[in-house]
């Protein structure tokens, strides 16, 4: 009986060895991998809040809108035709009762000296002196007249810039309360957010770890294929021969003869045979 060589060219030993633990490594990494829990490498908790500096300064940026509007209200009832009234000084009217007295009071020092040049030009008691002491008393009182009016012109004058410089200080300080405001949210929320980007690159390391840790299965694995595939490109193979048996020629002769027979059918099929029955018509 003749006998085949079959030849096949293997790894050494230590290297179909190192292959077959890196298939296990491998499978077990990919089969750890698939049953991972990815929420834990990935989701919201990697994800930095607001910072208390942040929330302190939204809720003060809240708070502040519209705190401005009593500044304007306060700005409005100083813009009116009537606004210089309370702005007017409670003691105007005496000063200018005591103003008006003191230039009575000179007036009437002023008579005697007409008495005496009507006397001393011989005209006492006559025509003469009741002209002269009437334009006098007349033009006293045309002075007394506009005295009290620039008084009271003076008066209203000081309280109409009073009301005016009020209206600007009003709008004034609801500027400046915005701009503190403004301030204030801007300084809060610079430094929250400088204490959440700390926080965010706290969580992004953690999350760089758990993902790093999640693969290091795997990569290990294929760094250790890599090293397994250098290994196998620098070591000679080993042949393996494996002797088998020829065919007998008994069953050398049972093939030939099942051949014979399917290309004998193939060429002659079966027949069917009819068969006729002659009934009485």
């Amino acid at each position: 009986m003749a006998e085949v060589t079959e030849s096949r060219i293997l790894p050494p030993e230590f290297i179909e060895a190192a292959g077959k633990t890196y298939l296990e490594d491998l499978s077990k990494a990919v089969g750890g991998f698939k049953q991972a829990d990815l929420s834990q490498t990935m989701g919201s908790q990697f994800v930095a809040g607001m910072d208390p500096l942040q929330t302190q300064a939204q809720k003060l940026a809240v708070s502040g809108i519209g705190a401005y509007q009593p500044f304007l209200q306060s700005a409005a009832a100083s813009a009116g035709p009537t606004a210089y009234q309370q702005f007017m000084s409670p003691y105007q009217q005496d000063v200018i009762d005591t103003t008006l007295a003191e230039f009575d009071r000179k007036t009437q020092m002023g008579l005697p000296a007409l008495a005496q040049q009507a006397i001393s030009a011989g005209a006492f008691g006559g025509g003469r002196e009741g002209v002269q002491r009437a334009e006098y008393l007349s033009s006293a009182d045309r002075n007394r007249a506009a005295l009290q009016a620039q008084l009271l012109q003076q008066g209203f004058t000081q309280a109409q810039n009073l009301a005016q410089q009020n209206l600007i200080n009003q709008l004034n300080l609801g500027g400046a309360q915005q701009s503190f405001l403004g301030q204030d949210v801007g300084a809060l929320s610079t430094l929250g957010a400088q204490n959440q980007a700390q926080q965010q690159a706290e969580l992004t390391a953690q999350q760089q770890l758990a993902q790093a840790q999640l693969q290091q299965p795997i990569q290990a694995a294929q760094t250790y294929g890599q090293g397994i595939t250098s290994l196998i490109a620098g070591y000679p193979g080993q042949t393996q021969q494996t002797i088998q048996p020829t065919p007998g020629a008994l069953q050398t002769g049972l093939s030939a003869a099942s051949t014979l027979a399917g290309i004998y059918r193939g060429f002659n099929p079966p027949t069917q045979k009819v068969e006729y029955i002659n009934r009485p018509g």
